[in-house]
């Protein structure tokens, strides 16, 4: 699926990778990998970005923007630093890697360091940490590229610089607003002033949220309160890329508007939960031209999500019924979860064993769970004072919410429970 501002008649566009949230340390649904030891589930991140990654050397690429979540914490394991520090230092022997820093990747306080910050530490060579509000001038194989990184706007230190005085939560986001505004205002004049001419490609990456983007998943992983940004603000006609990170779900914010560029959520890798069942999951591929940028998003192999619905409220074999659900469905190697509407009859003759050993025969990669929503009856309401009702008048309700009574056998047994109350002996009953 590519995407256009204009021709691509432009030669030797810049040829850029674009790639987001990877949340490495997700172990939700997973199982030891017996030849890793790690989570199965950590296994499922680390091979989409293997996955990218051949594509890359394959094809070629110019430049790499991770436009940030590398971990799915902000004090990853070491293993987990290891295992993206080895794909790291693979993008880098193709390209310059531009790593941003987002919401994840933060230190806990503003006196530790980033969980990225290590590549700038080293100096490690053709990997750069953006972690500030910058313009950074990357050289690449096939020319010059003017990069801004708008790393995720901290809410704390951003308020630090705003008057003290006492203001409304409203108020306090339109300034939140205003001052990013003024800081990507500021990135784009500078790269009009370092490219006078107007000939050099330019791209901004930032990792935020923009308003009116369709969310994914990510509000289940998020730190903190989020800070939003207008479109606006970043479908800027001085910049011809945008490639952003910290939404899930892949989206171009502006396919409909003409004269603005591609301002792209590439989304995740893969998926972390549920909520992205149906979403598709991958990285984009840029071709960066002043004027002339196209775009494709390149999907990847992500773990199928599956889940299966069934209403077995009058199901005289619900086991039977589910499943026949599972024989209709491709499950290879999925993750899976059932939900099933049961009555308390119905739940009683579900057999989990016999549905677990269906989902395994049909390659299920894991059975998240079985949801039973059990109908129950709705029991009559006595209000708030009981006490006021004969010992006749409870029993003749609750008998009254009970659904798998007939009227003869309700009668029967309001009859039996009355001669008790009263200390006779009830009639032998004939049901």
């Amino acid at each position: 699926m590519s995407k256009k501002r204009a021709s691509k008649s432009t030669p030797q566009p810049i040829r850029v990778l674009h790639f987001a949230d990877v949340h490495i340390g997700m172990e939700n649904y997973g199982r030891t990998d017996p030849e890793t030891g790690l989570s199965s589930r950590v296994v499922d991140f680390l091979r989409r970005l293997d996955e990218m990654v051949a594509a890359a050397r394959e094809q070629g690429v110019d430049l790499v923007i991770f436009a940030g979540d590398a971990f799915k914490t902000r004090s990853p394991e070491p293993t987990f630093q290891r295992e993206f520090a080895w794909r790291v230092r693979d993008l880098a022997a193709l390209a310059p890697v531009i790593l941003l820093v987002g919401n994840h990747d933060l230190p806990p306080n503003a006196v530790k360091a980033s969980s990225v910050e290590i590549y700038n530490t080293l100096d490690v060579p053709n990997v750069t940490v953006a972690q500030d509000y910058d313009l950074l001038t990357i050289e690449t194989a096939r020319g010059r590229v003017l990069v801004g990184t708008a790393p995720y706007p901290i809410r704390a230190r951003l308020l630090q610089a705003l008057p003290a005085a006492a203001r409304s939560i409203r108020e306090v986001d339109e300034l939140l607003e205003q001052t990013l505004s003024d800081m990507l205002d500021g990135l784009a004049a500078r790269a009009d002033e370092l490219d006078p001419d107007g000939t050099t490609p330019r791209l901004l990456t930032g990792h935020f949220t923009v308003r009116g983007a369709r969310l994914g998943s990510e509000r289940s992983v998020m730190l903190g309160r989020d800070v939003q940004i207008s479109l606006g603000l970043v479908a800027d006609p001085r910049w011809d890329y945008v490639a952003l990170g910290h939404i899930h779900k892949y989206q171009n914010l502006t396919a409909d508007r003409e004269g603005a560029p591609p301002v792209v959520y590439c989304g995740s890798l893969e998926r972390i939960d549920f909520g992205e069942e149906g979403d598709e999951k991958g990285y984009c591929r840029v071709d960066l031209a002043r004027h002339h940028t196209t775009y494709d998003f390149v999907p990847v192999a992500a773990r199928p999500m599956v889940t299966l619905r069934a209403d077995c409220r009058q199901d005289g074999d619900p086991t039977r019924t589910l499943r026949q659900l599972i024989s209709q469905h491709d499950l290879n190697e999925a993750i899976v979860r059932l939900i099933v509407q049961l009555t308390p009859e119905t739940d009683a003759r579900l057999n989990d064993v016999a549905l677990r050993d269906a989902l395994r025969r049909a390659g299920a990669f894991h059975v998240a769970g079985m949801r039973r929503e059990i109908e129950r009856p709705q029991r009559a309401r006595l209000g708030t004072n009981p006490e006021r009702f004969t010992p006749e008048e409870l029993l003749d309700q609750y008998l009254r919410s009970r659904d798998d009574l007939s009227p003869d056998r309700r009668a029967a047994l309001l009859d039996a429970g009355r001669a008790i109350i009263h200390g006779e002996d009830p009639e032998p009953s004939e049901g």
